[in-house]
């Protein structure tokens, strides 16, 4: 059953009409509850009100799978836009992309300069700039040009997905590079990953315990509270010093939690998406852990008392919408 749900949210974040129906009418569906604004000003305001509640930020500007070169070269300039207000602002955030946004799709060498200017940047103003990993067929052009980038740079990482039975190869080759450690949001091949959730999180939890051990910065991305618990313990015992990770979350989940977890010590940082290409990214995220579902609804529904809200719960009607378009579609 979870790998049915899993497939269903990865089929509707493939769905050519809602991806543009969602830009469109995305900030009356509740796109406002996961994204941090559609520009630079609105994000750099999230920043800083969750600065002020002890928690770093990664900013994500939304878009992937671009095939034209003029769309890729407008994302660069905006990331560096936003490297560039992050310096001015002084506040504690760094920047991650995805490759396909940058023309790795296009020209493979076209989307390297994409990134050196990029990367370049960043390093002036010493911010870290991660490498969102993207589907299997991504996967080896993403690691030629993370190490084209590591031989002149140093403020460069990437995701390592758990679920991927490389991952513990790929997260060795990289000891020394910043990581952060990811279940995994795309459907996959059994050729190439594990398939159901009980093997994912078990290799999450080796790869991640197996990093702790060493001194290399790494960020543990997970909503899951079992094993974030399991983290704190195995952390704990270890006498593996608190700095030398992070817990990370996506904006708009769990917030409670988030905030708790800076509040005991750990530093933790929110995955900031902005922009109006949010549709793709979300279904993802409940692809991944389709409990999500039940946070937002939850939020959406009730008041913090647990009393039904009167206002109308759009989201909700248009991931219902959202379900049955699919399903009559794949009947035809």
């Amino acid at each position: 059953m979870a790998n049915l749900t899993r497939d269903f949210f990865i089929a509707l974040s493939n769905n050519e009409l809602l991806n543009k129906s969602a830009k469109k009418w995305g900030y009356r569906l509740g796109a406002e509850q996961f994204v941090a604004g559609t520009d630079i000003d609105s994000v750099i305001k999230t920043v800083k009100r969750l600065n002020d509640k002890g928690i770093s930020c990664t900013v994500d500007n939304l878009g992937e799978f671009v095939t034209e070169k003029s769309e890729s070269t407008a994302a660069k300039e905006k990331i560096i836009s936003v490297i560039e207000r992050i310096h001015e602002e002084q506040v504690s955030c760094h920047i991650s992309v995805k490759l396909t946004q940058l023309g790795l799709d296009i020209d493979e060498s076209f989307c390297l300069d994409n990134m050196r200017e990029i990367v370049g940047t960043a390093n002036k103003y010493d911010i870290f700039i991660n490498i969102d990993t993207e589907d299997y067929h991504h996967y080896a052009p993403t690691i030629r040009v993370l190490d084209e980038l590591l031989q002149d740079f140093d403020n460069v990482g990437t995701v390592i997905q758990s679920y991927f039975y490389h991952a513990e190869t790929d997260m060795d080759k990289y000891k020394d590079v910043r990581l952060r450690i990811v279940k995994g949001a795309y459907k996959e091949s059994e050729e190439v990953a594990f398939q159901s959730k009980e093997e994912i999180d078990e290799n999450f939890l080796k790869l991640a315990k197996k990093r702790l051990k060493c001194n290399t910065f790494t960020s543990i991305a997970t909503h899951d509270h079992h094993i974030i618990q399991e983290i704190k313990q195995f952390a704990a015992e270890e006498g593996i010093n608190k700095n030398n990770f992070e817990f990370q979350m996506l904006y708009g989940f769990r917030t409670e939690m988030q905030e708790q977890l800076a509040n005991e010590g750990y530093l933790f940082c929110t995955y900031l998406p902005f922009g109006d290409d949010w549709y793709g990214y979300f279904m993802r995220r409940l692809a991944e852990r389709p409990q999500n579902i039940n946070l937002i609804l939850k939020d959406k529904l009730y008041t913090s008392d647990n009393k039904l809200k009167k206002t109308p719960i759009v989201i909700a009607a248009a991931s219902i919408a959202a379900a049955c378009l699919l399903f009559c579609r794949r009947k035809k």
